[in-house]
């Protein structure tokens, strides 16, 4: 992994010259054939977070994740055993392949704790480390071995409390996957953070489009001026918008950027409202008083710029974190359902509060965060309405779109390697 810094004329893109500068063709978002090969190259062969350890506090807990991207109707168990090791299961009754947990609905996921799984049709029963434990009138059954029947298990690994799975038994290891961009933000405090703020929409476009409006900020001054004030809003357009540092690293890669002082130097910056409770946009302004943030790990802020404001990791292939300089963090999923829909998963994480002004401060930051999230949603699907016209294929990107072709080429190559992987075909 190299470090750039970008020189006052010169170009973050042609710093990594096997991206190219032509302009990048989004077919890759409107094709239904190219859409079912990725389920199969990407999806289930790549780490996918589904969740924290704090989901998971004690033995016998769990949660489902449905994981569309990965196959219809792919759903598994995370639950901590015993040993206190996490594990994670396909979501399937060995007997006759009912859904083992669910509850009134069985697409929708859910969570709880238990001593055992039972299913919900003939009652078959596993232990919490996925062992078959009861059959009902197993004597009814011809010379069944319970010790064959067990769940079926699904590679799971947590990074710095990030719970992973991967439906590849041959994947290679989680932490050579998410590699040193990962590694550069390792003993960050996120386990402090455990007050949770969660939005969860099913959007009318491609994964890949979304990431694509989180992945850079040129739109910002233009699209979200109505966070603003007037005056802010009018100088932020005048002087456009230009990120501190971009980097990437194999499929991975992270755009660092200024803004979330707190508080402003400038008070006259931000709306009434953020001043009373001293929070908005960038989260709140007063930092939480705990371990790990006076001495941050060295891969935030690779500028060092004194106007640091936030930085955002794209973990291939749908997984973001942004890590806020005043103190929380943000994280981002995609999960494709079909071409041109999926479901955007965006969760806060704060330090619990410690008084009511904390927790209104947390509020306003998390309503404003949904505000912001609308209008990008909104604007995708307004895209994805129109590249499928197919008028027209390719699409001019500029220097501070690196991002954006990096995913796009990324997702292609992961798609042209299965295929020649499966002699030229995405079964």
């Amino acid at each position: 992994m190299a470090h750039f810094t970008k020189p006052a004329a010169g170009s973050w893109t042609t710093n990594y010259p096997e991206l190219g500068t032509a302009p990048v063709d989004y077919t890759d978002s409107i094709d239904p054939d190219h859409y079912a090969a990725e389920q199969k190259a990407i999806f289930r062969r790549t780490w996918l977070n589904v969740g924290r350890v704090e989901r998971l506090p004690r033995t016998g807990s769990y949660f489902t994740k449905e994981l569309p991207s990965a196959g219809a109707g792919t759903s598994v168990i995370i639950v901590k055993g015993k040993d206190g090791v996490i594990r994670a299961f396909h979501n399937i009754c060995r007997h006759r392949g009912n859904k083992l947990v669910w509850n009134d609905f069985p697409h929708e996921e859910t969570a709880g704790t238990c001593r055992q799984f039972t299913c919900k049709y003939h009652a078959w029963r596993y232990s919490l480390d996925g062992e078959l434990t009861f059959i009902q009138q197993e004597g009814e059954f011809f010379d069944v071995d319970k010790s064959q029947y067990g769940l079926v298990g699904v590679r799971c690994e947590v990074w710095e409390g990030f719970i992973f799975v991967n439906l590849d038994p041959n994947a290679a290891p989680l932490t050579d996957y998410l590699g040193p961009l990962a590694k550069g933000i390792e003993g960050y405090p996120f386990h402090e953070m455990t007050e949770v703020y969660h939005y969860k929409a099913e959007v009318g476009s491609n994964w890949k489009l979304f990431i694509d409006a989180f992945a850079e900020f040129y739109h910002a001054p233009v699209l979200h001026q109505g966070q603003y004030t007037k005056e802010e809003a009018a100088k932020i357009q005048q002087y456009g918008f230009e990120a501190l540092h971009y980097e990437l690293a194999g499929q991975h890669s992270m755009i660092s950027v200024w803004g979330g002082q707190s508080p402003p130097k400038d008070l006259n910056m931000v709306k009434p409202m953020d001043r009373v409770l001293r929070s908005g946009l960038f989260g709140p302004w007063d930092r939480p008083d705990i371990d790990g943030l006076d001495s941050p790990p060295p891969g935030l802020n690779p500028a060092r710029a004194p106007q640091w404001g936030a930085d955002t990791f794209v973990f291939f292939p749908n997984f973001m974190i942004l890590i806020w300089a005043p103190g929380w963090y943000l994280t981002y999923h995609y999960w494709p359902t079909a071409v041109d829909r999926h479901i955007f998963e965006g969760t806060l994480y704060f330090v619990p509060p410690k008084n009511a002004r904390e927790r209104l401060a947390q509020e306003l930051a998390a309503v404003t965060f949904k505000e912001y999230a609308l209008q990008d949603a909104n604007t995708l699907e307004a895209t994805q309405t129109m590249i499928g016209t197919r008028t027209v294929n390719e699409f001019l990107l500029c220097d501070q779109e690196i991002l954006l072709r990096h995913l796009h080429k990324i997702a292609h190559d992961y798609v042209n390697d299965y295929k020649e992987r499966t002699n030229g075909s995405a079964r």
